[in-house]
């Protein structure tokens, strides 16, 4: 069992939870339901540069061609306006998967990477991460703390959700001030959801980690506390997805499950902690 350890040398990192979202929604546009949750669109170029350089394995560049040239794909505020028709040249229009309420829900669908939505007639669609748009991760949390709209100790995914029913008006800056934008594909199995490596999370017990430090399939020892609580929270995990947010040695991000009661742990949960990663004796550490 080895330390998981910063290359600054310290031991403590961020831990922190996710959880499979269920959203209400409707397959077609309708009266409330006006969000539109999009498929991977036509006009995205992902570009696996590990074929040309194996040390850049973990790194994709996307975008999208200008006659020969390869741009920087929309950002999120660019998505949304061309989307809309608002004026300026248009990509191609992404998929519609679903239509939902509310877009802060969307967002939040978005930053966990997969979920459900739950139709009229109780029939769920599960949804799993497609691709991305290429740019990086902003905290919305972040944001509003930093233009003083909520002090850091309600930064929570419950105090944003609160923050956005108050605040309509200055909402679509907050969320567009996240050049990131992920798109769905849906799932047929009933199974779910799924991580990095195509297999189905269990509660609890399944980490996001950076592919780059902590192998994929690994299995870890995690010591951190539980969600606003010094109440300890050790047990064995498995290295099982990774996730935008998620960079460095010593970053986790527990799943908690699916549903309101998983979300209010996961939108608590901002933690130190420590991780042991578990290698078999005699074999070479996996290198970065």
């Amino acid at each position: 069992m080895y330390s998981i350890t910063a290359p600054d040398g310290s031991q403590q990192g961020l831990v922190t939870g996710y959880y499979e979202p269920i959203l209400r929604g409707r397959r077609t546009i309708s009266s409330g339901y006006r969000v539109p949750v999009y498929g991977v669109p036509q006009d995205l170029i992902v570009v696996d540069l590990a074929d040309l350089h194996p040390e850049l394995r973990h790194l994709r560049l996307r975008g999208r061609l200008e006659g020969r040239r390869l741009l920087p794909y929309w950002s999120r505020a660019e998505i949304e306006r061309r989307a809309l028709g608002a004026g300026g040249e248009a990509p191609s229009k992404p998929p519609v998967l679903a239509w939902v309420e509310d877009p802060v829900e969307l967002f939040f669908l978005q930053v966990q990477g997969s979920g459900q939505i739950e139709l009229d007639s109780g029939e769920r669609i599960r949804l799993g991460y497609a691709d991305q748009n290429g740019h990086p991760y902003r905290s919305l949390g972040r944001y509003l703390v930093n233009n003083a709209e909520l002090p850091l100790e309600q930064a929570s995914m419950q105090g944003i959700k609160a923050w956005a029913r108050t605040n309509p008006a200055k909402l679509a800056d907050a969320l567009n001030a996240n050049p990131s934008y992920v798109f769905f594909r849906l799932l047929d199995s009933a199974e779910g959801p799924f991580g990095a490596l195509g297999v189905a999370l269990t509660p609890g017990y399944s980490i996001a980690v950076d592919p780059r430090f902590v192998p994929l399939g690994a299995p870890v020892f995690l010591a951190t506390t539980m969600p606003n609580s010094p109440e300890s929270l050790e047990r064995l995990v498995v290295a099982q997805d990774t996730g935008g947010a998620i960079r460095g040695a010593l970053r986790g991000d527990l799943f908690w499950g699916s549903g309101e009661s998983a979300g209010a742990l996961a939108g608590r949960m901002r933690q130190s902690g420590r991780m042991w990663l578990l290698w078999p004796r005699g074999e070479p550490l996996p290198k970065k």
